[in-house]
C-alpha cells in the first residue's frame, strides 16, 4: 500500500496557505501605491511658493524722484551752459561786425542794423524753444527707456531697490512707460495730489500708476 502523506487533504494547511496569500496581497497594494506616489513626486518639478508683493511707499518714491531730479538737472545744466556759450559767441561776433559805429549816422543804416538785431533775437527765441523741447525729450526717454528696460527702474529707483511692473509683476513695455511718464503731468497739475495718492491707496499707486496700470514695488 502506498503511504498517505500527512498533509494531503489537510484542512489546517489549506487555511494557513489561504491566510498567508491574503496577507501577502493585503500588504502588497499599499506598498505599490506608496512606490507609485514616490515616483510621481520625483518627476514633479518643485515650485516655490510665491512671495508676497511689497509695494513702495510714498517716501521711498519721493527720495527716488529727488535722485533722478538731481541727475537730470545736472545734465540739463551742462547743456544750457554749452548752449549759452554758443549764443554768446554768435551774438558777440554779430555785434562786433555790425556795430552802430561802423554805420554812417543815417536812418537807412540804422534801420538795417535794427532789423538784423530783431532777426538775431528771433533766432535766440527759436533756439530756446528747441532747447525746451529737447529737455522734455530727455526726461521722457530717460524714464520710459529705463523703466521698460531689463532693470525696470531709473537710477533713483535702482538705488533704493525699487522697480516698475504691470499689475501681474511683469516688465512693462515702452509704450506703457511713455503713458506713465506723461500721466505725471496730470498728477502734477492737480496740486501734486496725484503723487500724494501713493501714500494712501491700497497698492501705493500714484494717479499716473493707476492710469497706466502699473505698480512700483520693492525688489
Amino acid at each position: 500500500k502506498k503511504m498517505r502523506r500527512p498533509w494531503k487533504n489537510n484542512d489546517n494547511v489549506n487555511v494557513s496557505l489561504k491566510y498567508f496569500v491574503s496577507l501577502f496581497f493585503l500588504f502588497q497594494k499599499p506598498t505599490n501605491k506608496i512606490f507609485k506616489n514616490s515616483i510621481i513626486m520625483e518627476n514633479q518639478e518643485f515650485t516655490p511658493a510665491p512671495q508676497p508683493v511689497k509695494y513702495a511707499g510714498f517716501w521711498l518714491r519721493f527720495v527716488a524722484i529727488l535722485i533722478d531730479g538731481i541727475i537730470i538737472s545736472f545734465v540739463e545744466s551742462v547743456i544750457i551752459i554749452f548752449f549759452m556759450l554758443i549764443m554768446f559767441i554768435i551774438s558777440a561776433s554779430h555785434y562786433s561786425l555790425n556795430s552802430v559805429s561802423n554805420y554812417p549816422f543815417n536812418e537807412e543804416c540804422f534801420s538795417d542794423y535794427f532789423n538784423q538785431s530783431i532777426i538775431m533775437g528771433l533766432f535766440m527765441v527759436i533756439g530756446l524753444m528747441f532747447l525746451g523741447a529737447f529737455f522734455i525729450s530727455i526726461k521722457w526717454l530717460y524714464y520710459a527707456l529705463m523703466e521698460s528696460s531689463k532693470h525696470q527702474a531709473t537710477i533713483g529707483k535702482l538705488a533704493l531697490g525699487l522697480k516698475v511692473t504691470d499689475m501681474n509683476g511683469q516688465r512693462i513695455s515702452f509704450a506703457r512707460a511713455t503713458g506713465r511718464y506723461f500721466g505725471k503731468i496730470i498728477s502734477g497739475m492737480i496740486l501734486l495730489i496725484g503723487y500724494i495718492m501713493a501714500g494712501f491707496t491700497e497698492k501705493k499707486q500714484a494717479l499716473h500708476d493707476i492710469m497706466a496700470n502699473c505698480l512700483v514695488v520693492k525688489r
